[in-house]
């Protein structure tokens, strides 16, 4: 992640110490608290962002929008066409931007764009709004904040166990979560199908994070003594080729109140959609929705990517 006269580079959760994660989490608190929210309110007055939003990342949209006029921003809606990336990111350039905004199908996206501006001396920060199944740290970050309002806890989630069921091969909100949870000293249980699972875990675990990611095969294991269970949307599209059928994943990984009961008292249901209950999750579950909790994360991101004060390293770019 880039700093310094750029502004700090918001790329994933790959390359932030836990300091930058808890950084994000305060300053998400600060403007969420409604003491905070008149003195943030014009932080971004006379800034310029820029984003650019495709049908996989178009759920952030109303987040981000929402975020950005709260600081009195200026947005600019770019929309890419057929052109090549590098091309819309010239034009973000031309608009002089000071924040672009990417959500994009394409993993690594955002990093094309922080790598190009960052060749050309340009002083605009990236934000990743979720780069196809590579990473989603906004959303990432909505779980973390949902979990310390719920738990108490600010900065370390030790002896906390998180329970991550459904796709983690594809859903980028479980690679982010893991790392991010661990890098905060969090138990993650990835669970799932084998075929739903990422065949390298160690790169779910950030390098010295004092945390644990492991995969979990069965359900009860999973969520036995949890003290969160994050349910990810299953997709169509994975129905008949990565599981057998939508009443099979049902019977063998939704979550419903019975096999809730393993879990701790009072355990924390997140989902990131609403309302999406499908095969993974039953209606007589009731769980925080990420999305409810949105415009507080995205105008932290904001506000700090401005400031240049998110200081992870440059090296996860790839």
């Amino acid at each position: 992640m880039a700093t310094g006269a750029r502004g700090g580079d918001l790329l994933g959760i790959a390359g932030l110490s836990r300091l930058d994660v808890v950084r994000l989490l305060e300053a998400a608190d600060a403007i969420g608290a409604p003491a905070g929210a008149e003195i943030d309110r014009t932080s971004l007055r006379g800034r310029a962002v820029a984003c650019l939003f495709d049908a996989s990342s178009a759920r952030h949209r109303a987040r981000f929008v929402g975020a950005a006029r709260r600081l009195d921003a200026a947005v600019i809606e770019v929309v890419a066409g057929s052109e090549p990336l590098v091309a819309t990111i010239a034009r973000v350039v031309a608009l002089r931007a000071d924040v672009f905004v990417i959500g994009h199908a394409a993993s690594g996206a955002p990093h094309l764009a922080a790598r190009w501006l960052e060749e050309r001396g340009a002083r605009c920060a990236v934000v990743n709004a979720g780069d196809g199944e590579h990473e989603d740290p906004i959303e990432a970050l909505l779980g973390a904040r949902a979990i310390r309002r719920a738990t108490g806890r600010r900065d370390d989630f030790s002896h906390l166990r998180v329970a991550i069921v459904g796709d983690a091969l594809h859903a980028p909100l479980a690679r982010s979560s893991a790392m991010l949870l661990s890098t905060l000293g969090a138990e993650v249980r990835l669970c799932a199908p084998a075929t739903l699972l990422p065949p390298a875990l160690a790169s779910l675990r950030p390098k010295d994070a004092p945390g644990v990611v492991r995969a979990v095969h069965r359900l009860d294991e999973a969520i036995d003594a949890a003290d969160v269970v994050l349910a990810l949307p299953l997709d169509a599209a994975l129905v008949g080729s990565f599981v057998p059928s939508s009443a099979e994943y049902a019977r063998t990984y939704g979550l419903s109140a019975r096999r809730l009961a393993r879990a701790k008292p009072g355990a924390l249901v997140l989902h990131p959609d609403a309302p999406h209950h499908g095969p993974e999750i039953d209606d007589e579950v009731a769980g925080v929705v990420l999305a409810d909790d949105g415009v507080a994360v995205w105008s932290a991101a904001l506000a700090l990517a401005v400031q240049g004060s998110i200081s992870g390293s440059s090296s996860d770019r790839s």
